[in-house]
């Protein structure tokens, strides 16, 4: 991680509220969220410590650390927070935030993941299509030639295809009645 800036800037986390909102800073500190996060083991700040630096205007050590990414949006931290702070989605916002500001991920391979999931979304109109999401990934993350050269790239062919032939994976995304409403909410996202 690169050497943060040391000049807060306040206005960091009134552009994430007009978003949102996400309620950060009624945060009190209680823990609550970390203590719950499944995925706090990985983390190099916990949820609790990115909200306080949040708060404090610290955008560059709340985008370059790796939470943001590992964050797995389960909206436990949500859901335990006695002051109805919107964690998981706030995260989010902070990923989004990122990659528009050209901040060089902590954790390439779940940023890859993590656009080639909302670009699978967006592509077949609001739902995940897993046959088609994990080879844009695999593109997007620079892991095709990998695969190849340990054979993993075999088996997991040979595992879609088990899958494909039990029915349980599709050949085509699944429609949904809100095709409009996904592409709207990615419309306004721009």
């Amino acid at each position: 991680m690169q050497q943060p800036n040391l000049i807060p800037d306040y206005s960091f986390l009134e552009r994430a509220e007009a978003a949102g909102p996400f309620n950060a800073a009624q945060c009190f500190q209680c823990r609550k969220c970390t203590n719950g996060c499944p995925a706090s083991f990985a983390m190099d700040l916990y949820p609790d410590q990115v909200i306080r630096l949040a708060v404090l205007g610290r955008k560059e050590e709340v985008l370059q650390c790796r939470t943001i990414w590992i964050c797995a949006s389960c909206e436990t931290c949500t859901t335990r927070c006695p002051n109805e702070v919107r964690i998981a989605e706030l995260m989010d916002y902070f990923k989004e935030f990122a990659i528009r500001a050209g901040v060089v991920p902590a954790q390439p391979q779940v940023s890859s993941f993590h656009q080639s999931f909302l670009e699978n979304v967006r592509a077949t109109g609001g739902r995940v299509h897993e046959a088609s999401l994990l080879p844009a990934y695999w593109l997007k993350a620079g892991q095709v030639r990998s695969k190849l050269k340990t054979g993993e790239l075999r088996n997991e062919i040979k595992q879609g295809l088990k899958l494909l032939r039990k029915g349980r994976l599709s050949t085509a995304p699944t429609l949904i009645r809100g095709k409009a409403e996904v592409k709207a909410i990615f419309r306004s996202s721009k």
